[in-house]
């Protein structure tokens, strides 16, 4: 069977992810389609709106055959880590091709970029660092680095544009690995990637959200039916949610304590500290700590690991992929997996219970993601029990 990868998020599941999974049929026309889908907590450092059996059940509603979970350690991180992790599981899963959403559309774009910037690679990173020590953020110095090595010939590739930067950086990942998966891109339709406003029956998920969780406007014209009733059906999570737990994190530690955490720079923490013992909102507290270094989303990624207590040293261990974890499948996805099961060289875990070793972070966070003050109570239990014990959705 010939099948094709595709990284999600799916928070929570639009039309625009629709229109990606038939369009991701129609150019590889593949037998089957595999989602690498991030789990408690995202990669702009935020937790998903709803959990990963809601979203994977969405996605298997609407044309995904097989949905794993992008472990922790990568579904937490900057581009490409969060790249390479996905990338590296459609390799172990035997994906012949992976398709994404861009800006550009078009991929021979995104191969001469990766060609190009391949060969400044060292005069890049070394640009970057000599930015970076004038106070600004790694993603604006590595905007300046490059406008700087190619400002008389610049790249076939517009890098400002945020679904670009994620292709760009599946490419460079994909090319790591010795380009093992056949990439193909569909150009993004309809509203923007942080757009606050629909475009037609395509919203981007940055508005969803906001509908769901600060107005009373309907989800139904910009998500798929069965997507806005299960939607519905479920308790709703957000960085307010958790800001509580979070208070109490920072409020509890000492900084040369939080200085353990992974992402967290030696000299933040008494800022974090201050902040936290002045703030009574997650968001007012976001705006006091924010400043030209730390951007918004580096810092939501910094606030996921201190929420959930993880150290420098747990994230270096869990730098590869070492398992695979099966979410839910399809009847076709359920054949896809037995033609390829005894091929693949990393566990194919089915079951918490069978390998909590290898799922240590991600079990946690899942507990974390259940413990919000807001949830009801049964709805938490549920969340806990099948962390533990549901084995993969099969529809």
């Amino acid at each position: 069977m010939n099948a094709a990868g595709i990284i999600v998020e799916y928070n929570p599941f639009h039309n625009g992810h629709l229109y990606h999974i038939n369009e991701t049929k129609r150019l590889s026309n593949a037998d089957a389609i595999v989602a690498v889908m991030s789990g408690s907590f995202l990669q702009r450092g935020e937790p998903a709106v709803t959990d990963k059996w809601t979203r994977t059940k969405m996605a298997l509603q609407h044309g995904v055959d097989v949905v794993v979970e992008l472990p922790y350690a990568f579904s937490t991180q900057k581009a490409e880590i969060f790249a390479i992790g996905a990338i590296e599981i459609l390799h172990h899963l035997k994906c012949q091709s992976f398709c994404f959403g861009s800006e550009n559309g078009q991929i021979e774009p995104f191969f001469q970029s990766v060609d190009q910037l391949s060969k400044k690679k060292e005069q890049l990173a070394a640009l970057v660092r000599l930015f970076m020590k004038e106070g600004i953020s790694y993603p604006s110095a590595q905007t300046k680095a490059r406008n700087s090595i190619f400002q008389k010939d610049p790249l076939p590739l517009d890098l400002s544009k945020p679904n670009n930067i994620l292709g760009f950086h599946y490419m460079q990942a994909n090319d790591i690995l010795g380009s093992p998966l056949n990439p193909l891109t569909v150009l993004r339709k309809g509203a923007g990637f942080h757009d606050a406003e629909a475009s037609g029956s395509i919203a981007s998920a940055t508005a969803i959200r906001q509908r769901l969780l600060e107005t009373s406007i309907s989800i139904d014209d910009v998500m798929p039916p069965l997507s806005a009733a299960g939607l519905k059906k479920r308790s709703l999570h957000s960085w307010e949610s958790y800001w509580p737990l979070l208070r109490y994190r920072l409020l509890s530690l000492q900084p040369e304590q939080l200085a353990s955490i992974y992402e967290v720079e030696e000299g933040i923490g008494p800022r974090l500290i201050q902040a936290a013992l002045k703030c009574d909102s997650f968001a007012a507290f976001m705006q006091r700590v924010k400043t030209k270094r730390y951007t918004w989303t580096r810092l939501q990624r910094m606030m996921t690991h201190i929420l959930t207590d993880t150290d420098k040293e747990s994230m270096r261990q869990a730098e590869r992929v070492s398992f695979i974890r099966l979410l839910g499948m399809t009847e076709n996805g359920r054949a896809y997996i037995r033609s390829i099961k005894k091929e693949m060289l990393v566990p194919l875990v089915s079951r918490t219970a069978s390998a909590s070793d290898l799922l240590a972070l991600d079990i946690k966070a899942a507990r974390v993601f259940a413990s919000a003050p807001n949830l009801p109570k049964d709805y938490a239990d549920s969340l806990l029990e099948q962390e533990y014990s549901t084995p993969p959705l099969l529809l």
